[in-house]
């Protein structure tokens, strides 16, 4: 009995043999990060290039409204997109860990109870006809050795696509800030226009009395007053539209803070948003390290890599060992018996022979998906030196746009009260201060937009370049200085 036992046990010994002598290796190419044509500097972008960049800073820093602030931090608890994202990593975290479980042993059990004519455990098994009951329990456990690391290349890509989805994350939280502050600008920005909508039927209301003043006098005719009622009624008819825009624009806001549309009290004008003197870009290089994006993508390309390790230890053989533990027994008297119980251990040896080129095929699959997503965090380097560039260069111009249209605004200020005293002293036409007027406000229009494109470019900077990407994530919601706004109270 003792001799049949250690023969028996000698092929599950020389399976472990075998796995501890082979084990170790993984199949398949070991990840290396795409290599990127980075450039030296990024384009229009001034002075000598520097590590230093406004990405480092924490958003609270470059938000310097306290309004802006408190309204950012609601958006990062509640935001319905963030929230969304924190499910994707936890779907991604359990992934992870269906991957690890791989590496353990699988212990089952199954218990079966029966009574019938020609049968056992539920199953057609002849006995001569003979009515009796069955009883059966075992527990079992199966273990696969990972000999070519096909269950390290599963774990590898499962915990890079868990990584992808914590970038992602960050990468919403960032968007996030981005598109708070600038809706919030931009509702800043139509209450400006608003206000300019409102002076000018102001004006040309005042206008339209001069004019009809004389009129009524018996020095003017009824194509000045009419003319003149023309102009008030059409900068008129933009206060409704500009209302209707603030409205839509609040609700955007409402929106990204997770709440019911409604309207966003504040205090604050456009020109109350001060600019940083300086926003230096860092290293085009350092983009690769901090953009959220840009990692979620480097990790896509090292998920797929380990697939590429996977689709080639199919071709390889799967090695494994196998146990159960139980007692079976009909009839049921015997179950007590000592010839009722089972035991087994044995090691098994499975591998493909012909698949009709499927596992080629698999394999061909894999390195094809790599090659695209390796193909994708290239674009999506590209995209990002793009993006930085597109932003200093904007910066640049708009700041000397902006000088020209204030010139302009005060050139035109200047004309249309030169004009009026003209037309009062009886030395102008109606036309002259009509004209003057007419080109006042849409200059003020003008400079209203590119203060605002003046202060959304920095946020599309600090977007781009992956601003506070060192900041952990109680930083994120909750690390502002003390003394800054409190989150709003959501109903």
């Amino acid at each position: 009995m003792h001799k049949r036992h250690r023969g028996f046990s000698s092929i599950p010994v020389f399976i472990l043999a075998f796995v501890f002598a082979v084990s170790g290796c993984a199949v398949g190419p070991n990840y290396k990060r795409p290599t990127v044509n980075v450039p030296t500097d990024f384009r229009s972008a001034a002075g000598q290039a520097q590590q230093a960049s406004i990405a480092d800073l924490p958003w609270w820093e470059v938000f310097k409204d306290e309004r802006l602030k408190g309204l950012i931090q609601t958006a990062l608890t509640n935001n319905y997109d963030l929230r969304i994202a924190v499910s994707r990593v936890e779907q991604a975290r359990q992934f992870v860990a269906q991957a690890h479980s791989q590496y353990l042993p699988f212990v089952n059990y199954s218990v079966a109870s029966s009574e019938g004519r020609n049968e056992f455990a539920g199953t057609v098994s002849p006995n001569g006809g003979v009515i009796r009951g069955s009883f059966a329990a075992v527990a079992s456990v199966a273990w696969e050795a990972d000999v070519w690391g096909r269950i390290r290349r599963l774990n590898e890509s499962a915990r890079a696509q868990y990584l992808s989805t914590e970038e992602a994350r960050r990468g919403v939280m960032l968007t996030l800030v981005s598109d708070v502050a600038q809706a919030y600008y931009q509702l800043l920005e139509l209450e400006l226009e608003l206000n300019i909508a409102r002076d000018s039927t102001d004006a040309f209301g005042q206008t339209y009395q001069l004019f009809d003043q004389r009129l009524q006098g018996g020095v003017s005719s009824i194509l000045n007053t009419s003319r003149a009622a023309g102009a008030r009624d059409s900068a008129a008819a933009f206060v409704p539209e500009l209302e209707r825009q603030i409205a839509l624009v609040e609700n955007q806001i409402s929106i990204l803070l997770g709440i019911n549309p409604g309207p966003i009290q504040h205090s604050a004008t456009l020109l109350d948003q001060t600019l940083p003197p300086e926003v230096p870009a860092g290293l085009p290089s350092a983009l690769l390290e901090r953009r959220p994006d840009l990692l979620a993508a480097e990790q896509q390309v090292r998920a797929a890599n380990a697939q590429v390790g996977v689709a080639i230890a199919n071709f390889f053989p799967q090695v494994g060992l196998t146990a159960f533990l139980g007692r079976a027994s009909t009839p049921l008297s015997l179950l007590s018996s000592g010839q009722s119980n089972m035991w087994s251990l044995a090691g098994n040896l499975a591998g493909p022979i012909y698949q009709g080129g499927a596992l080629t095929a698999q394999k061909r699959q894999a390195v094809a998906f790599w090659e695209q997503t390796r193909l994708q965090y290239e674009q999506a380097a590209l995209n990002a030196f793009q993006e930085v560039a597109n932003a200093l260069i904007s910066r640049q111009k708009f700041e000397e746009t902006r000088v020209e249209q204030a010139k302009a605004v005060e050139d035109y200020q200047q004309s249309v009260k030169v004009s009026l005293q003209r037309y009062t002293a009886g030395k102008a036409t109606y036309f002259e201060v009509l004209d003057a007027q007419q080109l006042l406000y849409p200059a003020e229009y003008a400079l209203a937009q590119t203060e605002l494109n003046q202060r959304t470019v920095i946020v599309q900077l600090y977007l781009a370049l992956g601003g506070g990407w060192n900041l952990s994530d109680p930083q994120w919601t909750g690390g502002q200085p003390q003394g800054s706004s409190q989150k709003i109270p959501v109903p």
